[in-house]
């Protein structure tokens, strides 16, 4: 892979090169895609979604949209660092093209900030709860209609492939998504494969998936323009990785591994000095002991730790990164950026008391459990609106339901497939709160 190729400005639809040095400085291409990101409604539905901890009525926790602004002013910071050594080894990329630092923090910024917009209510176990239905519930009664393929993206109904589906797909009025750059959207994709075929490798790449099949034309478009490798010559279901994208994830472990911590320090899920602990030993040797000793509550000083927790990691990350520099482009680099880190030893007793006391929390568990029952209701009853009123069988309360899906979907024209991604993607798209009520609706609970 090349650089040249890797920072493409193409968008869906362009039929000219978008050149970098023809570009208007007071407002870049990459900088768009920033924008149309934090404008667009599944962007804003973060602010009432679970990251981990379910909101708190007696004290602040991160909810998707704070936890993915945080991510992006991260992955800005790695993106200019990185950026600067880049164009230091490859003066053309500026001299000839006219590409800045600041273009790698833009993009990182702008993947950074999208990287959880494709996740459905209830954290990580929406995405489970969805898989659950088609699985284990209902919803396996349509496997002998689908493809392996198209059942499996069910099954295993994956956020990441939500997100990119989100920001490119067709919709009335709006075709090719949000229309962001292509080396945005190759920086977006962390697991640029298929739900299938599994092969289970030490690389990365092969952790989950990053498309449906809905979007496997657009995503071998992009990985085509960008130049990402083919895992394997004969197989086009799964590329390397654009190295930029390893900069998101570490921005996003960084957020998690520390802001996390955080609020179970807040919420009293971690008592506080032996939380102290763990973030001191992280950062011994920055710590200013006189400005340290002079903070007058736990409070400050945890915010003080975590500040140059930050800080440190992201200096680590950028010297793995730009060190690894040729297997990064190869795609022979296998693991996460903070895998290699110095201080891969403290960031693991952080995350290992973190899954004990936080992820663990009995309100996690218990949201866990009630977005399981809420999200199965609804894919219950839309997928039997959507089925039946295409086989012109609608009986009044599924007419009911259809006024409850956005009219910008064109549910009724599609395939199986199709019609039942699309009902997922609703789904997904409900912040906690909206699912709840929506359910309680169905439930004739509002009454």
């Amino acid at each position: 892979m090349n650089w040249e190729q890797l920072l493409s400005l193409k968008r869906q639809g362009d039929t000219n090169k978008r050149l970098r040095n023809e570009q208007d400085e007071t407002r870049l291409g990459f900088d768009v895609d920033y924008d149309r990101i934090i404008f667009s409604p599944a962007f804003r539905s973060l602010q009432d979604k679970t990251q981990v901890i379910p909101l708190s009525s007696t004290d602040f926790v991160h909810t998707r949209l704070t936890h993915s602004l945080e991510v992006s002013v991260v992955a800005r910071s790695l993106g200019r660092k990185v950026g600067v050594k880049i164009l230091e080894r490859h003066p053309a990329l500026q001299e000839i093209h006219g590409y800045k630092p600041n273009d790698f923090g833009s993009i990182v910024a702008a993947a950074a900030l999208a990287h959880d917009i494709g996740n459905p209510p209830f954290g990580h176990s929406g995405e489970k709860a969805i898989g659950h239905f088609f699985k284990n519930g209902l919803g396996q009664n349509f496997k002998s209609e689908l493809s392996a393929k198209q059942y499996q993206d069910l099954c295993d109904f994956e956020g990441n492939a939500n997100g990119f589906k989100i920001l490119t797909q067709d919709l009335k009025g709006r075709p090719g998504g949000l229309r962001l750059s292509y080396a945005t959207l190759g920086a977006f994709t962390k697991y640029p494969k298929a739900s299938l075929p599994k092969r289970p490798t030490p690389h990365i790449v092969s952790k989950k998936y990053g498309f449906f099949q809905s979007e496997a034309t657009m995503f071998r478009e992009v990985a085509k323009e960008l130049g990402l490798l083919k895992m394997n010559r004969d197989d086009d279901s799964q590329f390397s990785r654009h190295p930029l994208a390893y900069l998101v994830e570490a921005a996003d472990d960084i957020c998690y591994t520390i802001i996390d911590f955080e609020d179970g320090i807040n919420l009293g899920l971690i008592d506080e000095d032996f939380a102290l602990e763990y973030l001191i030993n992280l950062v011994r040797n920055k710590i200013q002991t006189k400005k340290y000793s002079a903070l007058p509550t736990t409070s400050f000083r945890v915010r003080y730790l975590r500040a140059l927790a930050i800080g440190t990691l992201i200096d680590d990350a950028v010297d793995i990164f730009v060190r690894n520099e040729k297997s990064l482009l190869d795609g022979s680099f296998q693991v996460a950026l903070i895998d290699k880190s110095q201080y891969k030893a403290q960031i693991d007793d952080i995350i290992k008391i973190s899954i004990d006391r936080i992820y663990n929390a009995k309100e996690v568990i218990d949201k866990e459990i009630s977005g399981f029952e809420v999200i199965n209701e609804l894919l219950l009853r839309f997928t039997t609106a959507v089925n039946n009123s295409y086989a012109n069988k609608a009986s009044h309360y599924d007419r009911l339901l259809l006024k409850l899906l956005p009219s910008e979907l064109d549910i009724l024209n599609q395939n199986l497939y199709e019609r039942l991604m699309a009902v997922c993607g609703v789904v997904a798209s409900y912040s906690d709160s909206n699912a709840i009520l929506t359910y309680k609706k169905l439930k004739g609970l509002t009454f």
